[in-house]
């Protein structure tokens, strides 16, 4: 009986014990503060791009290289930010840009419209181009208006596609549209079209390098307008503030006239560009 009253007792000190140590009840965390955000992921800008665009950008063995990888070297150096550039495709790019996730822009000669601005943001202005027609050698076409009634070969969701198809119709049969321009370009080779419309360094680069093609290239200033790239950004990115002045620089600084010279073997006229970053 003794035993049985002691065992109780000492069981009920070691939990009054236990209760004496128990730490305090801490208080509710307090509500954060709407001024304050988590602070973004670390690591480097993610650019996504079509590398099929030679020379603005293609593939070089496993290497994505061209004019316009390195203009963004150039700009993220300026901007003093780490950066990676990815071939992922024409349809990716656009798709994971405008998610804002995986990458967080892209840049592949995409021209600047009043169109995509209403889904993503766009860099200052940083190259002028057009687009331009290619034909083989002794054909009757000469401008864009005599591709009606031909079979026209086109890049599906670039702006060539939609002047071809406000020409030609937009339900057309005869206008070809395909994932890349290297696939448009080939059925030209092909004899599966009767012309290519692509943007003009595109189709200049492809006929220099193929001169045993007889191919030639129709610019057309009254039906293809000036068209302007710039790197292509989610909606509301925080990029397009730190990123547009250092474009600026390298076009002022001379980095931009150097880095067209390489590709293109020519100093470039900046007349048209400068008005048009300047708007």
């Amino acid at each position: 009986m003794k035993k049985v009253y002691l065992s109780a007792l000492l069981t009920l000190i070691i939990v009054l014990l236990a209760g004496c140590g128990a730490p305090p009840a801490q208080d509710p965390a307090p509500e954060a503060s709407g001024g304050t955000e988590a602070p973004a992921a670390s690591g480097p800008v993610k650019f996504a791009t079509d590398a099929s665009y030679a020379p603005m950008e293609f593939m070089d063995l496993d290497k994505v290289t061209g004019f316009d990888v390195d203009f963004i070297d150039a700009v993220m150096k300026e901007a003093g930010i780490e950066y990676e550039v990815n071939n992922i495709g024409w349809d990716t790019m656009l798709e994971s840009v405008k998610q804002g996730t995986e990458y967080q822009a892209g840049i592949s000669s995409v021209s600047i419209t009043d169109e995509r601005k209403e889904t993503y943001d766009f860099s200052l202005p940083y190259f002028e181009s057009t687009n331009m027609i290619m034909v083989k050698e002794g054909s009757d076409i000469k401008n864009a208006l005599d591709l009606k009634g031909k079979t026209v070969a086109v890049q599906n969701g670039t702006t060539a596609d939609i002047l071809m198809s406000e020409i030609m119709g937009q339900n057309s049969t005869s206008l070809k549209k395909f994932d890349s321009n290297a696939l448009a370009l080939q059925e030209m080779v092909n004899g599966g079209v009767d012309a290519v419309v692509a943007d003009i360094a595109i189709v200049r680069e492809y006929i220099k390098n193929n001169p045993d093609s007889k191919l030639v290239g129709i610019t057309d200033s009254e039906n293809f307008d000036s068209e302007y790239y710039g790197i292509v950004y989610p909606k509301n990115s925080e990029l397009k503030a730190k990123l547009d002045p250092a474009i600026q620089t390298v076009v002022d600084n001379g980095t931009y006239a150097e880095i067209y010279k390489k590709w293109f073997g020519e100093e470039p006229d900046l007349t048209n560009l400068k008005a048009e970053m300047a708007k």
